[in-house]
């Protein structure tokens, strides 16, 4: 069974991010961690911090690996042979943004299925955005990154 892929911009990645890639390979079996640049966002953190942070977050997952996509997420997985993608969902706001970026992926590569998990509760109010404003005042988000974001983020 091919690997299913879990992507985003990752920027930082939360807590939340990490629970999502665990489920999904507990129920695909193998993942992998697609870091995507998002050239219409400035990035707190570079592409590499970004796949550094997800390695150390999930050192010890042997079946979840993490690499870097440039460009189109569907040219992506059509150059790997990939065709699934699992996103996470928090609320309402996500489902519409999802919806339409599984349409235009499976309108560029009509192979590709876009499979959804629902976020845990815990996780639901967690946005990478939260965390960067948060933490740009001072407060300590280490509930909700891994140690080793909460640490950079406090540099």
């Amino acid at each position: 069974m091919k690997p299913v892929v879990f992507s985003g911009s990752f920027d930082p990645v939360t807590n939340g991010h990490i629970e999502l890639i665990k489920r999904a390979c507990a129920v695909f079996g193998s993942v992998v961690v697609v870091v995507c640049h998002n050239g219409n966002k400035q990035g707190r953190f570079s592409v590499q911090e970004r796949v550094a942070f997800l390695q150390e977050a999930l050192a010890g997952q042997p079946h979840i690996t993490v690499d870097v996509a440039q460009g189109l997420l569907a040219d992506y997985m059509r150059a790997h042979g990939y065709t699934t993608v699992v996103r996470g969902l928090r609320t309402a706001h996500d489902w519409n943004h999802e919806r339409t970026q599984a349409y235009f992926n499976k309108s560029l590569y009509p192979e590709l299925e876009t499979v959804f998990l629902p976020a845990d509760e815990r996780y639901q109010f967690i946005s990478s955005s939260a965390i960067k404003e948060a933490a740009a005042v001072g407060a300590d988000v280490s509930t909700w990154v891994p140690a080793c974001v909460a640490r950079a983020l406090k540099k």
